[in-house]
């Protein structure tokens, strides 16, 4: 959409409350601290407000009854999510130009949709196919059977295995490998390890976003599923066979082992991990660096390793930080009773 008004701007976002000049003419979307008088900025609440003071941004999304000077402002309770929405309208991704980059290699018999772009270097293996507007950016590999659904994007570097199948409006960022071989092994007679064969897929549904150096390895047999909406961040690993449920969020360094089961709208925040074979009910959430190891019930909220139930853990921790001070009353008691460290009598 490019260059708008900002009494535009508030129509497209819903009809939100406008304050001062509508005809305010947005030229781009910026921090606060760094824009200029013809960008929008955005303040999440009263407690960032400081930052306008002195600032040369234009114009602002911003809660009710934030003060935001003599700048015009859009009124909103949800300032991150319009603001989100605003940036969308005003500085919309490039449109790359359909066709296939002349480096690029394409199997005869795979199938592109004359709508969708792919450069440099692309490969598409025999009966792959790639849906409308859908961009590929140099060094896609596309393996053998691979299917990209509509106006889906896959960054530099991206992989896709054998027969895995990437919905509409997929985003898959530089370096994710969807489909690699799941880590199945067995153990032969002499103790030796023996690679179990990987023969089913990836499955991404439609909305979903992976980001850099992720991995979802292939099912043993079957469909390693991530679902509709979900949100993984970089450097995330999910193992074979695991069923991600829609609209999860994985924070970076989170780790699925084999056959993981999460539910619709789990969140695992940051280097969390989960054990193999095991469920996590929907809308719960597991706390950066949390280790779970059994299953949990809907709604459940677990710290610490191995995951324990919030309060739980909280009472641990608050303990934790009083047991310094109870050693040393211990020690001190000790003393005064003739004892050695341990509770032994002094000889």
């Amino acid at each position: 959409m490019g260059e708008m008004t900002l009494g535009e701007l508030a129509r497209e976002l819903g009809g939100r409350t406008l304050e001062g000049d509508a005809t305010f003419r947005i030229e781009g979307v910026a921090a606060l601290d760094e824009g200029g008088p013809t960008d929008l900025g955005f303040v999440r609440s009263a407690r960032f407000a400081e930052a306008l003071v002195g600032a040369r941004i234009g114009a602002v999304i911003a809660p009710p009854g934030i003060e935001v000077g003599a700048r015009p402002a859009i009124r909103s309770a949800s300032p991150d999510l319009d603001f989100a929405r605003a940036a969308h309208l005003i500085a919309p991704p490039p449109q790359p130009t359909p066709g296939v980059h002349r480096t690029a290699v394409v199997s005869p018999d795979a199938r592109v949709d004359k709508s969708a772009s792919l450069g440099p270097g692309v490969v598409v293996g025999a009966g792959c196919s790639v849906g409308a507007q859908s961009l590929l950016h140099p060094g896609v590999i596309l393996m053998d059977g691979a299917t990209v659904g509509s106006e889906s994007v896959l960054f530099p570097g991206v992989v896709v295995g054998p027969r895995s199948e990437i919905g509409d409006r997929v985003r898959l960022h530089p370096g994710v490998v969807i489909g690699a071989d799941g880590f199945g092994l067995a153990f032969d007679e002499g103790g030796g390890h023996e690679k179990v064969p990987q023969l089913g897929n990836v499955v991404v549904e439609d909305d979903v976003e992976i980001g850099a150096n992720s991995t979802v390895d292939r099912g043993r047999l079957g469909s390693t599923r991530i679902g509709h909406g979900t949100r993984i961040d970089n450097l995330v690993m999910v193992g074979h066979n695991c069923q991600v449920g829609p609209h999860c969020i994985l924070v970076a360094m989170v780790g699925l082992a084999g056959s993981t089961v999460l539910e619709e709208r789990v969140i695992m925040m940051g280097q969390s991990g989960a054990s193999g074979h095991l469920r996590i009910g929907a809308g719960s959430f597991v706390a950066g660096r949390a280790g779970v190891l059994e299953d949990l019930p809907p709604g459940s909220r677990v710290w610490g390793m191995p995951a324990q139930h919030e309060r739980a853990w909280h009472r641990q921790m608050a303990a934790l930080v009083r047991l310094p001070g109870l050693l040393r009353r211990v020690r001190k008691l000790e003393k005064r009773l003739g004892l050695r460290a341990g509770g032994k009598p002094d000889a």
